[in-house]
């Protein structure tokens, strides 16, 4: 049987005293969850076996152990003093071996007290290279103790129901993501290629809200304000691909991922996309994944049902 995937946009709030209690009870447009690895019964790594989806930023840190990590179509091999940063609506799945221990954290944007572009360095910073896959972060010996610190410091708190406790919360998760922000060494991108980086983040935002609608570059070029040959050329400055790129990347990787871990017929994900004609979708598909979609779901499906 294919494996399906499932999207979390909401936790349930769990028992007081667990280290496991939602925030979202008290502000429903803000989220924050805390536990740890070796907790086997809490948070959905565990609770869904198989690949899944949250509407909320998470972070796994991993002390001391491993695991097997699933991030869209890549494989990591979790190891030791790593921290893995995942963006909203990335398929995944964890599969930690007996003696992990480490840590997960959630949360929404809204919760977080970080300036957009300074989160973005971590969340996005592959936006411009490839649209899947996870920003993995080793830590140094010198900044674990403090920043286990403030995760311990976090678990208390969550624990809580005291006064002003989502305010200590996002206090800690904002130090917490500058010592993780420091951790981070980004590929440098020359000064030449920066003048239009607002631009451009713009384009990849309006990417994954309307890739599903919007198939051609001047499609977002009217959304953007902007002529689709400035358009191409900007994203081509800062990214090394034209926004058309781009674009056929976004619809093929979400072709992939349906193709991966749905049950749905090349019909079905076809017209989920946009598409109507799926001799079309074909051989889009083809073209820009360098093989059939046939071929490609046998070796995605062989591949899952031998996890």
């Amino acid at each position: 049987m294919p494996k399906t995937f499932h999207c979390c946009s909401t936790q349930p709030a769990l028992t007081p005293g667990t280290g496991h209690t939602s925030l979202q009870g008290e502000k429903t447009h803000l989220s924050f969850e805390i536990y740890r690895l070796e907790d086997r019964s809490g948070g959905s790594h565990f609770v869904n076996s198989e690949p899944h989806q949250h509407n909320s930023f998470e972070l796994i840190w991993v002390l001391e152990g491993g695991g097997n990590y699933w991030v869209d179509n890549e494989q990591h091999e979790a190891g030791p003093n790593e921290v893995y940063c995942l963006t909203p609506g990335q398929l995944h799945m964890f599969k930690p071996d007996k003696d992990i221990k480490g840590y997960v954290i959630t949360f929404s944007h809204e919760f977080l007290l970080m300036p957009k572009e300074n989160a973005g360095l971590i969340f996005h910073s592959n936006s411009s290279h490839q649209l899947s896959g996870s920003t993995v972060i080793p830590l140094s010996e010198e900044v674990r103790t403090e920043m286990e610190d403030l995760v311990v410091k976090m678990l208390k708190e969550f624990d809580n129901f005291f006064l002003l406790r989502s305010e200590i919360l996002r206090g800690l998760l904002n130090i917490f993501m500058i010592y993780l922000t420091r951790q981070y060494r980004p590929v440098t991108v020359p000064l030449a290629r920066q003048g239009n980086k607002a631009l451009v983040n713009k384009f990849f935002s309006t990417v994954e809200e309307k890739y599903m609608v919007y198939k051609l570059v001047a499609e977002y070029a009217d959304e953007l304000a902007v002529t689709p040959n400035h358009l191409n050329e900007m994203v081509k400055k800062v990214s090394g691909f034209p926004a058309s790129h781009h674009i056929r990347q976004r619809v093929v990787l979400e072709a992939k991922r349906q193709a991966t871990y749905s049950g749905s017929s090349m019909k079905e994900i076809a017209y989920s996309l946009g598409f109507d004609d799926i001799a079309h979708f074909s051989k889009f598909f083809k073209n820009f994944s360098g093989r059939s979609f046939t071929d490609y779901k046998k070796e995605a499906m062989q591949q899952f049902l031998c996890i």
